[in-house]
Formats: structure tokens, sequence, C-alpha cells
């Protein structure tokens, strides 16, 4: 039975009027750590050793006065002793004991006075017996409730992954597999943490009724576990009349966590010590946000990598659910604080109003967002309860009770085991946040047994209407973190999910799985039609739940979206933002659904928790209705991949993450296309023999058969793609014409190597590769030119201020890594490599994870190009010519050499800035101060040159329709 914290206070001051005049260490300190634990409700024997020996690292021994496992070392001393003394003997003892044991408190005392230490903190307090009544919430560590700072990549949350990896593997192993094997999982990870965080009292006692209760081979733990289910499912009041005393001590927990039943799991004697070892383990220490990483530690990871599973870190969750509501919660909650005026009375319909507030993530994995989100808004509450009560207006006794509760959370999971991780997780969360009001209101305030649940659906998100979860009218927020899977990586099953989503016809388009979420989430928001007024408050939330002050909110204007008031936020891929998936994504959501962007992180790196930390480059995007929205909106900047933000205001975004307050249609998307729009030579694609890599040799290669088949090198040529080119290294390449034929015979190793390219082409599971192995001495592509040629690379690191474009000479052949301009001139070099170019690729171009992909039809058949006269076409010209020759100085050094940012000579880098004004003033007379200003000034341009191509485009389809409503 928890007692309340009055009740321990009147305990306390009883015990500290018993032992008021006690002095004697050796007669009297066991007859008062008996009473003292008794203060809180405890018994002392079933949790605490008197005189525990140990060896201490001098290898002297020792004993230590009471040592609690994992909780509390107590030094004592006769009154007058000098505590510092019993201090440096405390923590001799506490570096001898194994680590598995190692208390978070220590307490010294001589009877009359009390010194406690936080060893996670190093906070200390001091205080007499008299002070004991008034310090007892010190002691709330006894009761499981102590207060934690979670931190992320803590290596308590890393250990508690693998403990619980390890039970998962060697159950498994041992034949338990499958769905019991997931509920054994999810129970005892239940169990675990209430063990350790106040739901069982006496702290420990499940550690404890295994330890005492199992033999060491475990075979009886399983009967035991399963006892221990049905008692936690039965009410105490239903209990049988000769249940185990010990047994009888565990709570009712409803939930249905432990209503089904299931197999009985066997245990031997190793798989006993590793639930024994787990349950030794502190829990209370693990951070919530570790739920998504304990799935994934269990996971297989090459099925971790088909279903596209990342886990969040609780700072990249911050970094989305602050912008979508928490900073405007907060910001009210400010606002509220400083009324002078009816400020108690705002200040709870405010707080009212936060138990209206719903929240659906439809990807949610084992609940990590929901998680966060619960806390945040707990957090909140209990601020603004903290602050009624310093103003004098809360009745502790009365009001203390959260009106926030889990049954305002909502998620939909593919897999059942993350699915039922994410139920428990909230449970857990909503009871460390208990346990925080009840330190600070000085009252127990617990919710067990589970009256409220969490609405975790285990289905296919994509398959199924969320309407059917949670209807959209009274939903608040959308948001989580869907799968990451790339077009080319999604199963058949997958991809036809998102074409049936997105609805593009044709091929289907290319798009990341991620963007399923969000169209779906835009259609989801749209789903019924608007209405004069809606009921609802602002932000979403259950109308017929709107309380106090809260005033019905319009509906938006009829040329936005209409439908709910609720907002989106996910977190993605970054490929969603750049390259051809913009065009095809960007539409549907601004167009179709009547979105526009409110807030967004620009990309940044991925931090994980998990074991096997996924490398990821991604973004967040918040999207609202349009119409009514006159917010400015947010936009999130990265210096680098791993530095903090830098926040700017906005009009509008545009899919790119930029501003977009100047363009005539901030939603304006680059679309692909197949020819130069801009009045440029065609760009082509390098030579692709596709031949599995037969025609192929490296340079030692090469050499070896220039001595021993002279005839085969004659047909070699020097290759390169975007690595060669770029670090300075060489390949060659077979390249036959019908000059040359009648010499194939002459070579064995050339026949055999033909013959293994026709061999492979044949076996393939193209119609074209297949028809093509007819013809095995031909490229599938052939760009083979017979004058200088400028290449750009098609991947370039995103760390270069410019991606190395330069010339190349025959007989060198290009491969399909690089971009060839063939007959170009100094002018086109110039413009390229310059930094307004660089400014269009960067934010249009799709990226290899970080690295720029140039797009021939994204990036350089758009590219908006300056208008020059020949005299400033000889003019850039020159200085283009310049940088050449700068780099002509640096004998023996690789482009990738002249061009790294820490490392980039001088006087390159003087020409390369040089030409930058110059081509800046092309473009506008006083230049540009940033790549953000060229960017937005580029897009303006871009919008002039497709409103001609758009306009003939409307006017062919209005011409089309005409002639078939004619017909």
């Amino acid at each position: 039975m928890s007692l309340n914290w009055n009740e321990v206070r009147l305990r306390a001051k009883t015990f500290a009027t018993e032992f008021a005049d006690s002095t004697y260490e050796k007669g009297e300190t066991q007859t008062f750590y008996n009473a003292f634990f008794d203060v809180f409700g405890i018994k002392r024997r079933q949790v605490a050793r008197y005189e525990e020996h140990v060896k201490k690292l001098n290898d002297k021994s020792g004993f230590m006065d009471l040592f609690w496992p994992r909780v509390l070392l107590i030094e004592q001393k006769s009154a007058g002793r000098d505590l510092a003394r019993a201090h440096d003997q405390a923590g001799e003892y506490f570096d001898a004991i194994k680590d598995s044991e190692k208390p978070r408190f220590q307490l010294v005392s001589d009877f009359q006075n009390f010194q406690l230490l936080d060893r996670d903190s190093r906070e200390t307090w001091s205080f007499t017996l008299h002070d004991l009544p008034e310090k007892v919430e010190l002691f709330a560590f006894m009761l499981g409730r102590e207060k934690r700072k979670f931190t992320e990549q803590d290596p308590v949350n890393i250990e508690a992954s693998e403990i619980m990896g390890a039970i998962h593997d060697e159950l498994e192993g041992a034949g338990y597999t499958g769905h019991k094997l997931e509920v054994f999982l999810v129970r005892l990870l239940f169990m675990l943490f209430a063990d350790d965080t106040g739901i069982f009292q006496p702290r420990d006692l499940m550690l404890d009724v295994l330890e005492a209760k199992t033999r060491e081979d475990g075979s009886d733990l399983g009967p035991l576990l399963q006892r221990i289910y049905q008692v936690l499912n039965t009410p105490e009041d239903k209990r049988g009349k000769n249940i185990d005393e010990d047994l009888n001590r565990f709570p009712y927990v409803n939930g249905d966590l432990f209503s089904e039943t299931i197999e009985m799991a066997d245990f031997n004697s190793s798989l006993r010590e590793r639930l024994l070892n787990a349950a030794r383990f502190n829990w209370q220490a693990v951070s919530p946000a570790i739920f998504g990483s304990l799935f994934q530690s269990v996971m297989n990871p090459d099925e971790r990598r088909k279903k596209g599973a990342h886990y969040t870190s609780e700072t990249n969750i911050l970094k989305l659910i602050g912008p979508l509501f928490l900073d405007e919660l907060r910001a009210e909650f400010e606002k509220l604080k400083s009324l002078r005026a009816g400020k108690a009375g705002r200040l709870e319909a405010f707080r009212r109003r936060l138990g209206t507030l719903t929240f659906l993530d439809p990807a949610c994995g084992c609940g990590n967002f929901l998680i966060v989100a619960y806390r945040e808004m707990r957090q909140l509450e209990l601020d603004v309860m903290e602050q009624l009560n310093t103003d004098g207006q809360l009745d502790i006794m009365a009001a203390t009770l959260s009106v926030i509760d889990v049954d305002q959370f909502y998620g939909i999971e593919l897999e059942e085991f993350p699915a039922r991780i994410a139920e428990v997780a909230m449970w857990m969360i909503d009871h460390i946040m208990n346990n925080k009001m009840s330190l600070a209101f000085g009252q127990i305030y617990t919710r067990i047994p589970l009256k409220k649940s969490p609405h975790i659906k285990n289905a296919d998100a994509l398959e199924m209407d969320w309407n059917d979860l949670l209807p959209a009218q009274e939903c608040s927020y959308v948001f989580g973190n869907p799968p990451f899977l790339g077009a080319k990586t999604q199963s058949d099953k997958q991809r036809q999910q998102v074409r049936e989503i997105a609805k593009l016809g044709g091929s289907g388009g290319t798009l990341d799985y991620v963007a399923a979420w969000l169209i779906k989430a835009g259609a989801y928001v749209n789903a019924f039609p608007p209405s004069p007024l809606w009921g609802g408050i602002e932000g979403g939330g259950k109308p017929s739940d709107a309380v106090g002050d809260v005033t019905p909110t319009p509906n938006p204007s009829p040329q936005g979206g209409g439908g709910s008031r609720a907002k989106i936020a996910f977190v993605s891929t970054n490929s969603i933002t750049q390259g051809e998936q913009v065009a095809q994504l960007w539409p549907i959501l601004f167009d179709r659904y009547k979105l526009e962007i409110s807030f967004a992180h620009r990309t940044f790196e991925w931090q994980s928790e998990a074991r096997g930390k996924a490398h990821v480059h991604c973004v967040i995007v918040g999207l609202v209705n349009r119409g009514g929205n006159f917010e400015a909106k947010r936009l999130f900047s990265y210096p680098d991949l791993k530095s903090a933000p830098e926040e700017t205001l906005h009009k509008f975004l545009s899919p790119y993450l930029i501003d977009a307050g100047n363009l005539g249609n901030p939603h304006l998307v680059v679309k692909e296309e197949h020819r130069p729009i801009n009045g440029l030579p065609r760009l082509l694609t390098g030579s692709k023999p596709l031949d599995d890599g037969h025609f192929v040799l490296t340079e030692d290669e090469a050499l070896s058969l220039e001595v021993c088949d002279s005839t085969a090198f004659n047909f070699l040529r020097p290759y390169i793609g975007a690595d060669e080119y770029i670090n300075g290294w060489k390949r060659y390449v077979f390249f036959f014409n019908d000059k040359n034929q009648n010499d194939l015979l002459k070579s064995d190793f050339v026949k055999d190597r033909i013959r293994k390219v026709s061999q492979w082409r044949d076996q393939s599971n193209s119609l074209a590769t297949k028809a093509l192995s007819k013809f095995p001495t031909r490229y599938h592509v052939t760009t083979v030119p017979d004058q200088d040629y400028l290449v750009i690379p098609n991947v370039s690191s995103e760390r270069r201020a410019y991606s190395p474009i330069g010339w190349v000479q025959p007989p060198t052949i290009p491969n399909q890594k690089l971009r060839v301009l063939e007959n170009a001139e100094l002018h086109h070099f110039a413009i390229l490599t310059s930094a307004m170019h660089m400014a269009w690729m960067r934010t249009v171009t799709g990226r290899m994870k970080s690295d720029y992909m140039y797009s021939v039809g994204v990036v350089y058949n758009t590219f908006p190009w300056p208008v020059m006269s020949p005299a400033d076409e000889s003019r850039i010209g020159a200085l283009g010519k310049a940088i050449l020759d700068a780099r002509e100085t640096h004998v023996g050094s690789t482009l990738a050499d002249l061009y790294d940012p820490d490392l980039m000579p001088p006087n390159l880098r003087k020409a390369h800035q040089t030409l930058d004004k110059a081509v800046d003033k092309l473009y506008r007379k006083e230049g540009f101060a940033s790549e953000r200003e060229r960017v937005e000034h580029l897009f303006m341009l871009y919008e002039k040159l497709v409103a001609p191509l758009e306009a003939a485009a409307n006017a062919k389809v209005k011409k089309v329709r005409k002639k078939v409503s004619g017909a």
C-alpha cells in the first residue's frame, strides 16, 4: 500500500521523537533503520541487508552498515563522530560494489545528523533528525519515485536494449517464438519498470520473489511467472484467501496487459540468470525514448532495413513537436502568466483545454513520438498547476489530478510487437509523470489499476481509413516518422500502395515511401466537407470537450483546404524536397489538398539511440490547411549537418525549403524537362557499356595486357567516371568500332570477354538488355567524343562549394557517372561552375545521402541562363579560363585536393570568387549577398521562363477538349 506524503511526514515526526536521544552505533543502528524504513511503509528485511561484507579495492575486507542493492548505501556512526570520515568509508565500499548493484544514493548519519548524496547528480543534502519530517521527500527514491534527467546516448539506454535483446535471442533460440514471445517481452518490460518505479511495492518486489521462490536450474520460473500474470490481472478483493502473501503484494494492473493466456516459457539456469540480471538493472534510469530502440535491438537487421525502420532520438522528436504545437502552447502559457486580472480562471481554462487535444501518429512504431509528446504535455500541465499553486489559487488536495491522459493519444503500427510496446510505454511514461506530480505537490498520485489506454491500432496505415481510429474533425495533430524507403528499395506491394495513394497515372512516379503518409494525411485532414462554423478549438481537439473560455474557431476560407483544423508534421528523407520528387509530390499536397508549409527543418543528420544506428539525412515538414493562416512560416537551417539550427521567419515556404514570399506562385516546383528550356545545347550522359564489368580493366591489368596481348591492348581506351575524374585515377575499357572488327579474332582474351558479356546480357530479365546480347561489342549508351569535351560529375560531395567541372580529352571515354557537354565554350564552363549555378543545383537536385546528384532534366535543362552579349561571353569566358589556369599551377593535385573546402588553394578560391561576382552581376547589377538571395532570384526567373510553356500547354489542352467536345 502506498502512503501519501502527509502520512509519511506524520510517521517521520513520530520517528524523530522516538529516536531523539539515540547515540550508539553498535547497539541501536538496526533498531533505528528498521523504524526508518517503516516510515515509508517498507519492511527493511525485504529489501536491505545489515553488515554486508565487501572486499575493498585495497584487498581489505569491510562491512557496510546497511546495503540496499542499486538503491542505497548507509554508513552509520555514533553521535558526535566525524561524518566526513563516514563519507570516505562509504565511498570505498561503493567503489568495491559490483556495477550491477551500485546504489544511486548514499546516506551517512550519527543518528542526529544526516548527509544524503545523489551519486548521479552529485547533489548533497545535510539536515538534522529534527528536520526529517520536512525533508522526507528527499527519500522518494525509496518508493521508486526519484527524479531523473534523461539524456540521449546515455549508456544506460543502450545497456537496457542489450539486456532485452539477449533475453529475446535466448528464448527464440530455445524455440519460444512468435506471438507468445512478443507478449512475454512486453509483459516483462512492464514488470521491470514497475519494480523500479513504485508501481510494485515495495521496490524490487519482483526481483525478491524471483530470487527467493525459484530454483537455480530455472525449472519452476515459468510457472511462477504465469501465476504472477494471473495475480496482476485479478482485483485484490477477488483473489483467493490462500494466495501466497508475497504474490498478493502485486497490485491489480488491468489494461488487458495480462489478460491473455499464453504458452508458458521454459527456463534453464542460464535464462534464469539473464532474467534476474534484467531485474537487478535499474529500469527507472532508462529514458522513455528507449522503447523504440528496445524493439529495434531485437529485430533482425535485414528485416529492419526492409521495413525502413529508423528510430528517432528525443532531440529530433522535439524538433518536430516544438513548432507543431508545443512552442505555441508554451507561448500561450507565458502570456497567461503575465495577466493581472482573471489569471487563475484563464490558466485553469487553458489547462482544461490541454485535456481536449488529440494526437495521431499513423506510423507510431514503438511509440517514441507519442511518448515524448505525452511527457511534454504533462510537463506543461504541471507547470501550469505549479503557477496556480504559487499564486495561491490551487487546492492541492482537490485539484492535482491531471486532465491529460493516455487516451488522447492514437497510433497505427503495422507490426503487433511494437504496437504493444507503444501501449506499455505510454502507461510507463504516464506513471513517471504521475511520480513527478507527486513530488511536486506532496501526495502520492497513481493510475493503477489502469483505467484508460492509448489507442494503438495494429494495422497497415496505408490500407485503413484513419477516420475509423480518430475522426479527422476530432484530431488536433498528425505527426510521426514514417518508414524511409526509396522508390527502388520498396517491395512490389509498397510501390503499389504509393501509386494508388498518389494517383499520378502513367508510370506511377518515383516517390519515396514516406510520401504516401504525407498524401494520406492531406486527404485525412480534408476528409469531410467544411461547415459554416466548426465547433472545435484552435489547433483541433474534440468539439464536445471544449471548456472554459475557449471560443469556437471559424472554418478556413473556401479557397483554402476546408476540412479539419488538424496540423501535420512528419520526419522524412530529404529526397522529397529535392530533384524530380518535388514535382510529383508537392502539387498533390498544394493543389489537390490545398495545404501549405507551416514550418520546416532543412537537411540535418539523423540521430538514433538504437543499436546499429541509421545514417540518414532527413528533413521535417509541417503542413496546415491553406487559408486563414497568416502566421509567419518558420524555417530551421543548419550551417552543417550536425550543428544546431538557425531559425528564420518567412511569408511563404517553397517545397525546396527556401523563402517563396517574392514568387507569384509560392508553391512553384521545378519540373523535369527532357530538353533544355533555356537555350543551352543538350547535356549528354556518358557511355554505358552494360557489360557486368567484363569490358573494364584496372590500370595494372591494362599494363599487363600490353605486354602479353598487344592486340587486345589496342582495343582499350582510358575510361573515367566521376570518381576517377575527381580523384585522379585511371581505368580502361574495351571499345570496338567498325574499323577494327577484323582484329577481334586475333585475341583470345578479347573473344572471351565478348562471350561473357553476351552471356550475361542474354540472362537478363530486361528485354532490351537481352536483345543487346546479339550485339555484344556495342554499348547500351555510346558517348565517345572526338574533340575535347566538358564534364560534370554525376555525384559530388556536399562539402564542396563547387562541383569540380572541367575538360577531358579524347581518346578518354566518359562513363555514365559523368555528364558530357560537347562543343562547350569557355563561357559555358564559367557559368556552370559559378556560385549561381551551384546554388540552383544544391536547391533542386536530388541527393545520395547528402552528396549532390547532378540531374540533367531537373538542374541543367531548367537553369535560368543569363542574357549575355558576345562581349559578356568573352569576358566571363576569360574569368573561367583563369580558374583553369589556377588549377594548372598545382601540379600533382587532384580535383579532390583542389576543391577540399578546408584546403582549397588561395589563388583558385580567389579566381572562383572573382568569377562569382561577375556572374552575379549578369543576373542583377547589385549582385547577391548570400546563396539564399541567389536562389530566390533564380526562382523568379524560372517562374518567368516556364510561364509561356505552361500557357502553351494549357492552350493545347483546351484545344483538345474543344475538339473532343465538338466531335
